[in-house]
């Protein structure tokens, strides 16, 4: 039990990761969500436009979130 708990957040820390990298990127925002887009649509989830853009700023909401706690 012990071990699934440190691949679970071994997984969420690399998420955050991934996720923290990507949004802080210096490219252009419209660069970043075209390629967020893209990788959905690569695993089978299909949002329009304002889905998408929804869902990036709740994420950055989220993250900037935790690194202000």
């Amino acid at each position: 039990m012990k071990g699934l708990n440190v691949l679970a957040a071994f997984l969420g820390g690399a998420a955050v990761g991934a996720a923290l990298g990507i949004l802080f990127a210096p490219e252009k925002g419209e660069d970043t969500r075209h390629k967020i887009a893209e990788i959905l649509r690569k695993k089978g989830i299909k949002l329009n436009r304002n889905e998408m853009d929804n869902l990036v700023d709740e994420i950055a909401a989220e993250i900037k979130g935790e690194i202000g706690e």
